[in-house]
C-alpha cells in the first residue's frame, strides 16, 4: 500500500469540533486506486468508517473500532467531462467544487460554497445550504464495496430526502458526476462571494463546530426554536450553544465529545419541554463513549 496506516490514532485533530478518541486504525490513501487495493486487504466483516473534513461529525471520546478511512487532501480529482458534466472524487471540499463549476461557466453548484465538508459527506447526507441540495445536481455516483468492486449507480437507486440518503449496505461513495446548467462565470463568482459573506456574518466560522447540529423541522428553524427557549450561550463544560447562531454548538477550547453530546441532549429536552417540538440531529454521532 502506498498510503499511511496509523494505529490507535486520535481522531480529534481530524474533526472540525477538535474532539474524538482513537481509531483502531486510520488509513490515509495515496489515491483512488490505492484505496481500492487497501479495501481488498481488509477482513470481510471489518467495520469501516469514512471521514472527510470531519464536519457534521461527533466522534465520541472512546473512539472508533475498526478502520477509519480519511480522504482529507486525497481523492481530490475533479474535471470536466465531454457532456459538460463535472466529475468529482469524494475527497474534494465542497467549496472547491462550487468555485470550479463557476470558473467553467456552469451554474447550480454555488450553494456548495456554504457546506464545510467534502463531496463524499455531501453525498452521504444530501447536504444543503442557501436553498440548494446536493442530490438535486447529481447525475450518477460511483460506489466502492467491501470486495473492492466499483459500480456506477443513478440517483433513482437511492432514497433521497432532506438531509438523508438511503442506499446500499457495505458500499461507499467514491465519486460523482454533477449535471449543471450553462451560466456566467462572473455571476457565479459574485453569488458565491455573497453566500460566503452571509455565512461569515451569521455563523461562528472562527470557532470549532460541526456546522448545523439539528435538522430544521417542517415549517420552522431549529435555530429560532433554540433561541426562543433561551439557550444561546448555555454551556456544559467547554461545549457552548453559539451566541451567533443557536443551531451551532462550539468548542470554546477544552470541550470533550461527552460534553458536546450532553449539551445536544439538553437542548433537545428543553426545546421539546418549552416549545413542544422534537429536534432531530443532523450531526452524525459515532464511536464509543468513555
Amino acid at each position: 500500500m502506498k498510503g499511511r496506516l496509523l494505529k490507535q490514532e486520535k481522531l480529534a485533530k481530524y474533526t472540525s469540533w477538535r474532539v474524538g478518541g482513537p481509531a483502531d486504525q486510520l488509513y490515509i490513501p495515496e489515491n483512488r486506486q490505492d484505496l481500492v487495493e487497501f479495501i481488498k486487504t481488509l477482513p470481510a466483516f471489518e467495520p469501516v468508517f469514512w471521514m472527510g473534513l470531519g464536519s457534521n461529525l461527533l466522534v465520541r471520546d472512546g473512539g472508533i473500532r475498526g478502520t477509519v478511512i480519511n480522504t482529507k487532501g486525497r481523492l481530490k480529482e475533479m474535471h470536466l467531462l465531454e457532456n459538460k458534466a463535472v466529475y468529482v472524487e469524494v475527497g474534494v471540499p465542497c467549496a472547491h467544487v462550487a468555485r470550479f463549476c463557476g470558473e467553467h461557466g456552469l451554474t447550480g453548484a454555488e450553494f456548495l460554497a456554504g457546506i464545510p465538508g467534502t463531496m463524499g459527506g455531501a453525498l452521504k447526507m444530501n447536504a444543503g445550504a442557501f436553498d440548494g441540495e446536493t442530490w438535486a445536481i447529481v447525475n450518477s455516483v460511483e460506489m466502492l464495496n467491501t470486495s473492492g468492486m466499483v459500480t456506477s449507480r443513478k440517483p433513482e437507486e437511492f432514497q433521497v430526502s432532506y438531509r438523508s440518503v438511503k442506499g446500499f449496505d457495505n458500499e461507499w461513495f467514491l465519486s460523482c458526476q454533477l449535471s449543471l446548467q450553462p451560466g456566467d462565470t462572473r455571476t457565479s463568482q459574485q453569488k458565491i462571494k455573497g453566500l460566503l459573506e452571509r455565512r461569515g456574518a451569521t455563523q461562528p466560522t472562527n470557532q470549532p463546530s460541526c456546522g448545523s447540529v439539528f435538522k430544521n423541522p417542517d415549517g420552522d428553524y431549529a435555530a429560532r426554536l433554540i433561541e426562543k427557549t433561551g439557550l444561546k450561550g448555555y454551556a456544559i463544560g467547554g461545549a457552548c450553544v453559539s451566541e451567533k447562531h443557536a443551531n451551532f454548538i462550539v468548542n470554546t477550547g477544552n470541550a470533550t465529545a461527552g460534553e458536546i453530546e450532553a449539551l445536544i441532549y439538553y437542548v433537545q429536552k428543553q426545546v421539546e419541554k418549552q416549545q413542544g417540538i422534537i429536534l432531530h440531529t443532523e450531526v452524525c454521532m459515532v464511536g464509543d463513549a468513555l
